[in-house]
């Protein structure tokens, strides 16, 4: 029977206990399991590292809703994504990232993936012609996300996914600010779907973590053998905390759509606002590839501010509901500097992103609360 979204959520890899009746998975804080015989595993688990039940519920549930063959939860993003191109990629090859990528990523990439000897490109996600441009013979991975962090530009997954598999590469997309809810790059042609669960996944700011999802079996035993080999792997109450999230992913991500909607007519209308990055706005340049692929444009807002990089600081610095901080997808609103916090390891490279933006994590609060705080500080 084929379950929509919200069923598979709450029920996926998580069925009652059948030693209790238990309607949530219990946290398995264990790190060795007794076998029966040398070799003779309980349901195949041996050691923690490899494999724990909690994580298992989380791995099936994420691989559910994003409609892919297998999911591994990890430690945090990062390194989700350290072990996908460390399993994937060898010294000497290329990936393609975008221009305006994550800044822990673009630092992954520059500061640690380059010494190990895999060279990198940003390119403009958004220009096919300039993707196709910059394929190599060398080139293993297309690394994108969609929409991007900060800037909230837009790539067409299947047109990406035709150029990476004519290319002999896998195509990666990054859907934290979609989460699985607004978006499904598997069913578009990706080939793995990399997530910060810490983000809107988990939703409530209480937890750190990363995961992949994939279609093809045989790269998914890939990446587990790598898991393992690593070790990076998320802890069982992570997991479990994740796995709580989930459950409401959908109802949060219509209130977080329907706030930042609101938002984003009310920058549109203020003086001090230059300009509004919104996917959902019918003049931004990827909003007929988002509607055509995301459910709905999300709850991410960014914008630039008349009074440059001064005025952007102060900003930031007034508001009282939208907290100071950085992440996002949390119930909670939060506003950020990105030049100066999660974006600074950029500062000086093709990556750099404007000075005078302001980024918003619009949260689940009343949205005349929002309004009122974001006019207040704006002046």
């Amino acid at each position: 029977m084929n379950h929509g979204f919200e069923t598979l959520a709450i029920h996926a890899g998580q069925e009652p206990d059948p030693h209790t009746g238990a309607v949530v998975p219990p946290i398995y804080a264990v790190s060795t399991y007794k076998q029966d015989g040398v070799g003779g595993l309980r349901s195949g688990y041996e050691y923690s590292r490899s494999a724990n039940p909690t994580r298992t519920a989380l791995e099936e549930a994420l691989a559910a809703v994003e409609g892919g063959v297998r999911g591994l939860a990890f430690a945090s993003g990062l390194a989700a994504e350290d072990t996908l191109i460390r399993t994937v990629c060898r010294p000497g090859d290329h990936v393609l990232i975008p221009d305006d990528a994550y800044g822990g990523t673009y630092r992954l990439f520059a500061k640690v993936l380059e010494r190990w000897g895999l060279a990198y490109e940003p390119v403009p996600m958004g220009d096919l012609d300039a993707v196709r441009a910059a394929v190599r013979d060398t080139t293993k991975v297309i690394w994108v996300e969609t929409p991007t962090n900060p800037l909230l530009t837009v790539a067409d997954i299947a047109a990406l996914a035709g150029i990476a598999h004519e290319a002999g590469a896998l195509l990666v997309v990054d859907n934290t600010f979609a989460s699985p809810y607004l978006q499904q790059p598997l069913a578009l042609g990706a080939d793995v779907v990399v997530h910060s669960t810490t983000k809107y996944i988990g939703g409530h700011s209480d937890v750190v973590g990363g995961a992949l999802i994939v279609r093809s079996t045989e790269l998914g035993e890939r990446l587990a053998y790598h898991q393992n080999a690593m070790g990076a792997v998320a802890g069982p109450f992570d997991a479990w905390l994740v796995l709580r999230g989930l459950k409401t992913l959908a109802v949060r991500m219509e209130r977080h759509c329907d706030n930042a909607e609101r938002v984003v007519e009310m920058l549109r209308a203020h003086p001090r606002v230059t300009q509004v990055l919104y996917p959902g706005l019918p003049g931004h340049p990827g909003h007929e590839v988002a509607a055509k692929q995301m459910r709905r444009f999300g709850g991410m807002v960014s914008f630039r501010v008349a009074g440059g990089e001064e005025e952007a600081v102060e900003i930031c610095g007034r508001t009282r509901l939208f907290t100071l901080g950085e992440s996002l997808g949390g119930v909670e609103s939060l506003i950020e500097h990105p030049g100066r916090m999660t974006h600074a390891s950029a500062a000086g490279s093709p990556l750099e992103v404007p000075s005078d933006l302001i980024r918003l994590s619009v949260g689940i609060e009343t949205i005349d609360d929002l309004l009122a705080d974001l006019a207040q500080a704006l002046g």
